[in-house]
């Protein structure tokens, strides 16, 4: 279980924003070439584990999830990441596999020129999760 499994199951599952980003086009890892825009690319910056002093059923993991928007215009670049934020912010529970979820908003990144004439944008988040050990 990964803090870019959870918050990919919950952009996948949010209708508002497949409505605009095809659910094949959220990916992990890295984007296809010569994929056309709108995408969204869920990746891993950073994964802190707490390291328990007896051996236990899970780990509580803090990631930093990097969501990165790639949008066929600059207004399409701001919509989608307003539906991102609204997704996954503030969410708890049991979500995506990860049990014990908290996620927060974690900034977002400077606009820049995509690929292809393409517009795109991060926004990160702050990902807790019990994980097994």
């Amino acid at each position: 279980m990964t803090g870019a499994e959870i918050i990919g199951a919950l952009l996948r599952d949010y209708d508002a924003l497949t409505a605009i980003v095809p659910v094949g086009n959220i990916k992990g890892g890295r984007l296809p070439e010569g994929a056309l825009p709108p995408l969204l690319l869920v990746r891993v910056v950073s994964l802190i584990d707490r390291q328990p002093l007896k051996r236990q059923g899970s780990c509580r993991s803090t990631a930093r999830i990097a969501v990165t928007v790639r949008a066929g215009s600059y207004a399409q670049q701001g919509q989608i990441i307003e539906l991102v934020r609204t997704c996954c912010t503030g969410r708890t529970g049991n979500i995506g596999g990860g049990t014990r979820v908290a996620i927060l908003s974690a900034g977002l990144g400077p606009d820049v020129n995509g690929p292809g004439n393409s517009f795109e944008q991060t926004q990160d988040f702050r990902v807790s999760f019990d994980a097994p050990v």
